[in-house]
């Protein structure tokens, strides 16, 4: 566990310590913006490849992970006025279910995901609207994941996901009210993350390997505060 949010400190460290301190002193506009946001996050879950099936499951089975709704928390760093580093903190839980010739069914529970996040972001310069695009890396952090209710039942009591690294597209658009530095922001990103769960007997033996296609969505809105 310490290892898994050692790695989540570094990724979010990235935006704040990795842009060189020239670069931003030569700049001379850095300014940080806060938000707080709501966000649904809309994964697919889907069964790209079966890697290991001495389980035997069925060959139609596919899955589908479970929508969530979690706080986040959002700090930006502008190197110009109109290019800024971004890094996010949420945690966010979801179940994987069955789909296919397994309707019904549950594969994994409670799997938590930290979303280390960094993006590098591009604000048109448009007065008190301002829209944005932006793409960095991720590294998604599974905690916890337990396996599911089904799976338990065919006798395969544990499940564990792989970390992953992967890739974060972004749009969305920041409106100041007034001029005291508070606003109103929306944001939408696409992740493209592709992790391996693994299924164990009570002895420990891999007995079934999926890799999967979560690539959520991930929607916001929130308020911001720019000083």
């Amino acid at each position: 566990m310490d290892r898994k949010f050692g790695w989540a400190a570094g990724a979010m460290m990235l935006a704040l310590a990795g842009v060189p301190v020239g670069v931003r002193a030569q700049e001379g506009q850095g300014k940080w913006q806060v938000k707080l946001l709501g966000t649904a996050v809309l994964p697919d879950g889907k069964i790209k490849s079966v890697e290991n099936n001495a389980a035997g499951i069925p060959a139609a089975t596919q899955s589908k992970a479970n929508d969530n709704v979690v706080p986040t928390l959002a700090v930006e760093y502008f190197l110009t006025p109109n290019v800024s580093v971004e890094t996010i903190c949420c945690l966010t839980q979801h179940d994987v279910d069955g789909r296919g010739a397994l309707p019904g069914t549950e594969l994994v529970a409670d799997a938590k995901i930290l979303p280390a996040t960094v993006t590098l972001k591009y604000h048109l310069p448009l007065g008190a609207i301002k829209p944005y695009v932006g793409a960095g890396p991720t590294y998604f952090i599974f905690i916890d994941e337990k396996s599911g209710a089904t799976t338990k039942a065919l006798g395969l009591p544990r499940a564990r996901l792989n970390d992953k690294v992967g890739a974060v597209v972004q749009a969305g658009v920041d409106v100041a009210l007034g001029t005291g530095g508070f606003g109103l922001s929306l944001d939408a990103k696409r992740y493209f993350v592709r992790p391996t769960a693994h299924w164990f007997t009570a002895a420990g033996t891999e007995v079934l390997e999926t890799r999967h296609k979560l690539d959520p969505w991930v929607l916001s809105a929130g308020v911001s505060y720019r000083f």
